[in-house]
């Protein structure tokens, strides 16, 4: 469908051979009846060719409609004399306006239908990974409306207090926990209502699920059984132990930051949104920023910024646009003919994501989600979801979960549980075989760090991505003790009227080696790739964005999106990146950060033992 943006002018040859006629024929008629110089008609014009340029230009031109641009759009254009243009690679998330005819978007539970769509998603690969056997690891990212909060599992989680206690240590000063907690509960309206740490009136509605499976609450009693303490609130006082999750649910839809931030703000006059959109070059004049080059429908154009262009493209396309722009390792860029702006060489580097494996259990009853995924039942659910947005489709299914410590002496937790009455197989792309259940389970703070470059200058063509997967002892260990965690919890009393043989790692893996062997073979992305563009101080030669999320090195250009995470958060990454997002939306309108001092944070009454 073709879109075409408000401001960005387009003139046909005719037209444009029209208007240098009339020019020239007002030019002879100006000068013959006025005694007009040449010079100053000279100076009309350059006027007239100014104010042509400004029809081009924004104040601020925002690239990726995704979780962080969204939220830019809205807060940005609250201002009515501030004017944006919000740039989008992949489609609208709605057909012919309407949500129900995209339902593989907004029903929750038909998630990985988009995991497995190129129309909405870049289906990004990894380099062969040494540490896992050399398997090429496939990593979905959102190229549509919301990005990947339109395509991923709808989980709220915000990471721990001392996540961003550390930031700041790392040198993101003024993103401590008493600096991010305002803007959590800013976005936030809980259906829960407010509270010390849940927000009440944002446009990001989140909820709890309502299915009260009976193998969500044997599994939550099966971790009190192990010994963990039941959390009501895992982002609020207490995120150790085990309870309900919360999600972008609302309504029974997907609430992701297309329906909470984007349409809210489109029939303002100051936002203009484009879609299919791909930004390929940011524009320079020495080191100054001054708009961006784009294709459109085949046809390559400029937009200009005359206050800042803002990346927010996410962790894979914000340092893959600087690379195509001259910023980042100078020596990488000479090697492809792309001239220098900037030599940044953390751009690309310090990729961070969280790895995690699928322990699976055979269910005697036949209570999980298998029969709802044979074609006549899913049929009728989706009639359901379509008629009320009620029922099993009104769901991502993935309602308890948990944090623990994988060992004594860790000060917060560092694996994270997700549980699912169902089996998925291959990120969903292969269906469920048996009546099964399964725990997502991995660590949260890898120490395996990699990094990401350009395979060529062609902005189409996918970047090198390196995670460096289980590069490091530690990773290893910690992967193990997910396995042995988990087992222990299956195990308990509350699951063992359920509980039928283990399917994965199975019963036949069981020495440390087995288990490596079978997280080599079976661990996969749990779809959380961040820091490429890290946030620290100029003087630190690693960081690309400084504490105000502006590019070091250069001028009007901010990344704000999840690349600029100095560290990976212990949890999900929505959450942390519309928070990201709404704070510097502050940040860039010149407002004093929100701060709420001395709120309460739990901490193990011994690190002595490990729960």
């Amino acid at each position: 469908m073709s879109y075409l943006m408000k401001g960005v002018k387009w003139c046909s040859p005719v037209s444009q051979m029209c208007k240098v006629t009339g020019s020239l024929f007002k030019a002879h008629a100006l000068k013959s009846m006025f005694g007009i110089s040449e010079q100053q008609l000279q100076n009309s014009r350059a006027s007239s060719q100014l104010s042509s340029e400004k029809a081009d230009s924004y104040n601020y031109v925002i690239v990726g409609a995704g979780s962080a641009g969204c939220v830019l759009a809205n807060r940005l254009t609250e201002d009515p004399l501030s004017t944006v243009l919000l740039l989008e690679a992949g489609p609208k998330d709605t057909l012919l306006g309407s949500k129900r005819l995209l339902w593989k978007i907004h029903m929750p539970a038909a998630l990985t239908y988009n995991l497995c769509d190129e129309k909405y998603n870049w289906y990004y690969h990894t380099t062969s990974q040494k540490h896992m056997d050399n398997r090429i690891m496939y990593w979905p990212r959102g190229r549509v409306w919301g990005g990947s909060s339109s395509l991923n599992a709808m989980v709220y989680i915000r990471g721990h207090a001392e996540d961003y206690n550390r930031w700041s240590r790392e040198g993101a000063t003024g993103w401590d926990y008493e600096h991010c907690l305002p803007y959590f509960k800013k976005a936030q309206t809980h259906e829960l209502g407010p509270d010390q740490y849940r927000g009440g009136n944002g446009p990001l509605h989140v909820s709890r699920g309502k299915t009260n499976h009976p193998l969500h609450q044997a599994f939550l009693e099966a971790a009190q059984q192990a010994g963990y303490p039941f959390t009501d609130d895992m982002n609020g006082y207490q995120q150790e132990g085990f309870g309900w999750m919360d999600m972008t649910v609302h309504q029974g839809q997907r609430w992701s930051t297309a329906s909470a931030y984007l349409r809210p703000a489109i029939s303002r006059p100051n936002l203009s949104v484009a879609e299919k959109t791909l930004v390929t070059k940011i524009l320079f004049q020495g080191t100054k920023c001054i708009g961006v080059e784009y294709v459109k429908n085949g046809q390559r154009k400029k937009v200009f910024a005359n206050k800042e262009v803002i990346l927010s493209g996410g962790a894979i396309n914000s340092p893959q646009l600087l690379m195509l722009s001259g910023i980042g390792n100078a020596d990488d860029l000479k090697n492809l003919g792309i001239p220098v702006v900037c030599h940044l060489p953390g751009v690309g580097q310090n990729l961070q994501d969280h790895l995690e494996v699928y322990v699976q259990q055979k269910c005697t009853r036949p209570i999980t989600l298998y029969s709802a995924q044979k074609p006549l039942n899913m049929v009728r659910i989706g009639l359901e979801w379509l008629w009320k947005f009620t029922g099993d489709g009104a769901t991502a299914h993935l309602e308890t979960g948990g944090f623990i410590r994988s060992q004594p002496g860790i000060p917060h937790p560092d694996i994270q549980f997700h549980f699912l009455p169902s089996q998925v197989i291959d990120h969903g792309r292969v269906a469920s075989t048996m009546e099964a259940y399964q725990v997502h389970v991995g660590p949260m703070r890898s120490t395996s760090v990699g990094w990401l470059k350009l395979k060529s200058t062609d902005p189409s063509d996918h970047p090198i991505i390196e995670p460096n997967y289980l590069s490091t002892e530690r990773d290893i260990w910690e992967f193990r003790q997910c396995v042995k965690l988990t087992r222990e919890i299956f195990a308990q009393k509350a699951l063992e009227k359920f509980c039928g043989p283990e399917i994965q790692p199975g019963s036949h893996v069981q020495s440390d080696k087995e288990i490596d062997a079978f997280i080599r073979q079976k661990a996969d992305s749990a779809y959380h790739p961040s820091c490429t563009c890290k946030m620290g101080q100029p003087s630190d030669s690693t960081a690309v964005v400084d504490p105000q999320t502006k590019v070091i090195g250069v001028e009007n250009l901010r990344v704000v999106d999840a690349s600029i995470m100095p560290s990976v958060v212990s949890g999900n990454l929505n959450a942390p990146t519309i928070m990201i997002a709404e704070k510097a939306a502050d940040i860039i309108k010149g407002l004093p950060s929100l701060q709420e001092k001395n709120v309460p944070v739990y901490k193990p009454k011994t690190l002595e033992t490990q729960r």
